[in-house]
């Protein structure tokens, strides 16, 4: 009995040792588990990523949840970026452990320099000097721009340095120096005074061709205005002027020997259109202005009329403003042209859509006091300058010249139409009469004086410019034409078939003043910016000036 208790005793105790082991053996797996789990759990802590953040001078090292970007590396680097600041790699990138961002700070700076601008020498042939001799006619000057420069800072140093712009604040005025040189064209007679602008200055010839004296030499005419008084002692001109906001100013030389070197500022300014003498009564100036403005075309018309007298001594008054200030019809923004009758005693104007008459001696008229005599269609030009009808008066008084713009049922669009139609409108009764068709915009009608014979009295010829493309007479070169004042007998003169056309200038020529020695009347004309002589009855042509600087002419 014993036996079997001590064997189940036995047995139990060999049972409860073995729960024990299993139960040490569970204990152990269970402490390893929980070794490995601490192992993960530090591994998770340890996801965390090591980043180094360089900006400033200094490298930050910054911990981040895995997968976070530059972006956020730079948030907690509590580091802000400006709008030039580079960031290497970029902003969105995701960084992994060990990443260096990159902070490059940049800046830039704007300043402004002067620098000059040296003045060039250019030399001018001039034939109406002697061989060998020179003259400065415009002292050189130099001119001032500002550079404004941009420099790029990148973490302090200095990487680049361009130009970002340059501003002329005055233009360099070159020095012109004149050199004579002997004129390869025969001489001859010629009578009157015939005055010529070449190179900024105003030249004149009076009994030979071959015999040219200088009336201005300031080398700063602009050609704006180049008129010839009536008995040829006054020369009528525009100077640029280097005043802000005045685009130049009215002047007055003596012509004649006696009072040679006579200058005379009018003290009127900005004359952009007209300004001529009374052919009546010489001592008496008209001219219109304008405002400068800095769009194109660079003013806006005045559309007004005011006269000065300017005595024989130089002495200057100014007298009444015949035209107030007006808005000038349609396109008025570009101005209103003038032309004093021969007797002086009013004036026919002209503008984009009208054209007719205004009487002297009713001071401070306003736009209601014109009396019109034909209305124009105004052409559209579709850019930033107006076509104004060239007007004239017959040497009689009767009759004024001009251009009709007439509309073409082939265009669609009347204003655009190409019909240009020389026009005679007579002052004594009657109705317009064209006398020309198709002879384009710029005709500029241009009477002779009376040309009076035994067998006839107040006859006299009408020279115009006829464009060689009437249908494209805006870019077309044109010709010298002739006509009797009625129409008829029209003969084209100058340049003969084949050869370039004319310039159409708005004053492109002048009749001489009595018939030439070998007998006839002859226009000066420019051409090529020479100064011509053309015979009106034979079509003969004589070159009188060979250095291409012409631009204007008058002859009295």
């Amino acid at each position: 009995m014993n036996c079997i208790q001590n064997l189940i005793t036995g047995e139990r105790m060999r049972l409860y040792h073995s729960r024990q082991s299993v139960i040490y053996r569970l204990v152990g797996v269970l402490f390893i588990l929980f070794l490995f789990s601490g192992c993960t759990l530090s591994q998770t802590t340890d996801d965390e990523i090591r980043v180094t953040v360089q900006a400033d001078g200094e490298a930050r090292l910054i911990r981040l949840a895995g997968n976070s970007t530059v972006q956020e590396a730079l948030k907690a680097a509590e580091i802000e970026l400006n709008n030039l600041d580079r960031v290497e790699p970029a902003s969105f990138t995701v960084l992994s452990d060990g990443a260096v961002v990159d902070v490059t700070r940049i800046s830039e700076e704007m300043f402004e320099k002067e620098e000059v601008i040296p003045f060039v020498r250019q030399t001018v042939k001039n034939e109406s000097m002697p061989a060998g001799d020179s003259r400065i006619v415009q002292v050189g000057v130099n001119g001032v721009e500002v550079v404004t420069w941009r420099r790029m800072i990148e973490d302090g140093n200095e990487v680049s340095l361009q130009v970002l712009r340059r501003t002329v604040t005055k233009e360099a005025q070159p020095e012109i120096i004149m050199v004579g040189s002997q004129s390869p064209f025969a001489s001859f007679n010629i009578p009157g005074k015939l005055v010529y602008l070449i190179g900024g200055n105003a030249w004149v010839i009076e009994g030979k061709t071959n015999i040219r004296r200088p009336v201005v030499t300031t080398g700063d005419l602009d050609g704006r205005v180049f008129s010839l008084s009536p008995r040829g002692d006054w020369l009528l001109f525009t100077r640029k002027s280097e005043e802000k906001d005045q685009i130049n100013s009215l002047w007055a030389a003596r012509v004649d020997e006696e009072g040679a070197g006579l200058l005379v500022d009018l003290q009127v300014a900005n004359v952009v259109h007209f300004a001529d003498f009374n052919p009546f009564d010489p001592t008496v100036v008209a001219y219109s202005t304008v405002e400068p403005r800095p769009s194109p075309p660079g003013w806006q018309a005045n559309n007004d009329l005011g006269l000065i007298r300017l005595r024989p001594d130089g002495e200057t008054r100014p007298l009444t403003v015949e035209l107030e200030t007006n808005m000038g019809g349609k396109y008025g923004w570009w101005g209103m042209d003038f032309a004093w009758s021969p007797d002086g005693n009013q004036m026919a104007y002209t503008r984009p859509d009208s054209l007719g008459l205004l009487p002297l001696g009713e001071e401070e008229l306003d736009e209601s006091g014109l009396t019109g005599l034909l209305d124009v269609l105004a052409f559209q030009t579709g850019s930033d300058w107006a076509w104004v009808p060239g007007v004239s008066w017959g040497p009689d008084g009767n009759v004024i010249y001009t251009i009709d713009h007439a509309p073409d049922p082939a265009v669609s669009t009347a204003e655009e139409s190409q019909m240009f139609d020389l026009t005679a409108i007579p002052l004594t009764g009657g109705f317009p009469m064209r006398l020309v068709s198709q002879v384009g915009m710029f005709a500029y009608p241009l009477p002779s004086p009376v040309m009076s014979s035994g067998e006839t009295a107040n006859e006299y010829k009408i020279a115009y410019l006829h464009a060689i493309f009437p249908q494209q007479s805006e870019s077309s070169r044109y010709r010298l034409a002739i006509i009797d004042r009625d129409g008829s007998d029209r003969v084209v003169l100058f340049p003969e078939e084949g050869a370039p056309g004319l310039e159409p200038y708005e004053r492109w020529g002048a009749w001489s003043p009595a018939p030439m020695e070998d007998d006839g009347y002859a226009l000066a004309v420019i051409y090529q910016n020479n100064l011509w002589v053309v015979n009106s009855d034979t079509g003969e042509t004589r070159q009188i000036t060979g250095d291409n600087l012409v631009t204007r002419v008058d002859w009295k």
